[in-house]
């Protein structure tokens, strides 16, 4: 399949594996690519610039596939040093990042003066056009769904897709809910170029994540999310647990005048403790809706095998069958 995302990226299947915390290392980036899609390797995962340099040397051992680096742009009093981790991944030869977080606009001559494709996460068209203005290649629009971050307009991607296509002029890919060949195709059909997926490549056997943690996607469902930190407006989809149970009564009892420091015991330094070690109830970590549509744990190669199969089938027997008269309802709904 090519789409503007397969062509920008040079990978054979428009899926992007999303940068995530203490997921996104060698190991499964590599997967991702060698399987076709553009894996990513999460840059501040890797406290320092020269871990993250020997990070990406290791997936480069890995993979002679295309795959990318996520830097993520936090507000903090005592920022990441970004230009050297940009360094790193210059002298790595990684061409493709995903940028997430605050605006890459301070960053984006360094990037670009070393051939690297950007792309934004965005969770508004407001942010994409911006993305788009300060010269990003593409945009990975994210919507009310998603695992992390979702923004503060609460937009779900039936709507956010479509008015993205109408506004921009670059490339995108949908991210938030995006889980098989169903979310592919409908993806493509609302105007994207392709998709983002960040929980799914979670519940892989590559994924470096704890046992406990694949278990927990495949046993939870759609409903087994919750929004945390609305009053600090910095809103974030979590997996429910007992970490999260505590956080949000203490949101409960603290309201609108709820400060960071009132929930750090529930967000600090949760990821090692839940990713590493298993433990399941530590605290808040980012999980999308589309658990509800995790039900195994495949190789990364099957996954994504059986997502571009399915997403054929769906769009030549299917869609086409509704313009022919020839659709088979009770089979094609069999296609996940």
């Amino acid at each position: 399949m090519k789409t503007a995302i397969t062509e920008l990226f040079g990978i054979q299947h428009p899926i992007i594996q999303g940068g995530m915390h203490y997921v996104g290392f060698a190991e499964l980036a590599a997967a991702v690519s060698n399987a076709g899609g553009l894996g990513i390797i999460t840059g501040l995962t890797q406290r320092t610039p020269e871990l993250l340099a020997k990070e990406i040397a290791r997936c480069r051992d890995m993979t002679d596939k295309p795959f990318g680096v996520n830097l993520t742009f936090l507000p903090s009093f005592t920022a990441p040093p970004y230009p050297e981790y940009i360094t790193a991944i210059k002298e790595g030869g990684v061409k493709a990042v995903e940028t997430a977080g605050r605006s890459p606009e301070a960053y984006m001559p360094a990037l670009k003066a070393a051939g690297i494709k950007v792309i934004h996460k965005c969770t508004s068209v407001r942010h994409s056009l911006k993305a788009e203005k300060i010269g990003c290649d593409a945009v990975s629009v994210d919507g009310f769904e998603c695992g992390g971050h979702p923004g503060e307009d609460d937009i779900p991607n039936m709507i956010l897709l479509p008015r993205a296509a109408d506004e921009l002029k670059i490339p995108f890919v949908a991210s938030g809910g995006m889980a098989d060949a169903r979310s592919l195709v409908a993806a493509l059909s609302m105007g994207a170029a392709g998709m983002n997926m960040g929980t799914r490549f979670v519940a892989t056997k590559e994924a470096p994540v704890h046992a406990n943690v694949k278990q927990a996607l495949v046993k939870a469902t759609e409903l087994d999310t919750v929004l945390v930190m609305r009053a600090l407006r910095n809103t974030e989809r979590v997996l429910k647990n007992k970490g999260v149970d505590q956080l949000l009564e203490v949101e409960r009892e603290k309201g609108a005048s709820l400060k960071i420091e009132d929930i750090h015991e529930q967000v600090a330094g949760v990821y090692p403790r839940v990713m590493v070690d298993g433990e399941m109830d530590a605290g808040a970590w980012s999980c999308g809706m589309v658990v509800g549509l995790i039900h195994d744990i495949p190789t990364v190669k099957e996954l994504i095998d059986r997502i571009m199969t399915e997403a054929e089938q769906i769009i030549r027997q299917r869609l086409t069958g509704f313009l022919d008269g020839t659709v088979d309802n009770a089979a094609t709904r069999a296609v996940a």
